[in-house]
């Protein structure tokens, strides 16, 4: 009875023992499945994490953009006023300035204001262009002249030194615009440079077969071209200089005194005043008369008068 209970017994144990290790199996397969799951899991977790971050970038993107559009309008702004700015510098007028000044000085002080005026000229920016002086005599009253281009950041300063010794009567500033022929000028000297250039190539070119006749035409246009050009910008410096530089001319007139009586006008009055001037300028024509008429006098009224005398004293001789 022993031996049959171990005989039973023992194929149980190894079934047992059979379905224990698969079920170890099982876990163990289960488990790695499980931990594979996890590991895949892991490994995609950051590929797909990146995956939310697009709506989050284009609602940025979106958020930038509007935020920004503004600013783009104020660029585009700030460009067209660039634009405009640098239209306005490409169409800059070109004036030239002059003014007319017409002083009063004491007849005594009016040598002395002409020369401090001039002497401040030669301490500013200033082109004295011409200067007279004409002193007082009894025959006409003194006057002075002087002409100048002064840069316009001293004109102040000039009209200042001139205001401190002269009384300004009249005050007259006149522009000409001279811009189209700043303009029209710059663009021949461009033009002419650009031809010059292009014949001095042709003249440095000895690739190209040219006859003699052909290179002494080419060095005549470009010895003509070239005193053109220089004669283009000669005037463009007379341009310059009247454009940059305003011209100021000044009159320097002795001050008059106006005298007017209280009680107005009197007829009697000025005819006594002026009595002896007027007998002044009679006796004057008199004598201019008087030496008109003597030459006249001695060769033909006295010949003329002495041969009527004669014949008189004839025929009353033979009457009698």
């Amino acid at each position: 009875m022993i031996r049959r209970t171990l005989s039973v017994s023992t194929p149980r144990a190894a079934v047992r023992h059979r379905a224990g290790a698969v079920l170890l199996a099982l876990a163990a397969a289960l488990s790695l499945a499980g931990c594979d799951r996890e590991r895949s899991a892991e490994s995609a977790a950051p590929a797909s994490a990146p995956m939310p971050a697009p709506p989050m970038g284009y609602g940025g993107a979106m958020k930038v953009q509007r935020a920004s559009a503004p600013q783009a309008e104020i660029a585009a702004s700030q460009s067209d006023e660039a634009r405009g700015g640098s239209g306005e510098t490409a169409l800059q007028r070109f004036l030239a300035v002059r003014q007319d000044l017409n002083v009063e000085v004491p007849a005594e002080q009016l040598a002395d204001a002409w020369g401090k005026v001039r002497d401040l000229c030669g301490t500013l920016k200033c082109e004295l262009l011409s200067s007279s002086l004409l002193r007082e005599t009894p025959q006409q009253p003194g006057n002075a002249l002087l002409e100048m281009r002064v840069e316009p950041a001293d004109v102040d300063k000039l009209l200042g030194g001139l205001a401190g010794v002269a009384n300004v009567v009249s005050h007259t500033t006149t522009s000409e615009d001279k811009t189209s022929e700043v303009i029209d000028v710059e663009a021949r000297i461009k033009n002419r440079t650009e031809f010059r250039d292009s014949l001095r190539v042709m003249l440095r070119d000895t690739v190209t077969k040219r006859t003699m006749a052909d290179l002494l035409a080419i060095q005549r246009t470009l010895s003509d071209t070239q005193a053109e050009l220089d004669a283009i910008a000669t005037q463009r410096k007379v341009l310059a200089q009247q454009t940059s530089k305003q011209h100021i001319q000044i009159q320097f007139t002795p001050k008059r005194a106006l005298v007017s009586g209280s009680d107005g006008y009197s007829p009697m009055a000025h005819a006594l005043r002026n009595a002896g001037d007027v007998l002044a300028e009679s006796v004057g024509a008199l004598i201019t008369f008087v030496a008109a008429a003597l030459p006249w006098l001695l060769l033909v009224v006295l010949p003329v008068g002495w041969l009527v005398r004669v014949l008189w004293r004839r025929r009353r001789t033979g009457k009698a």
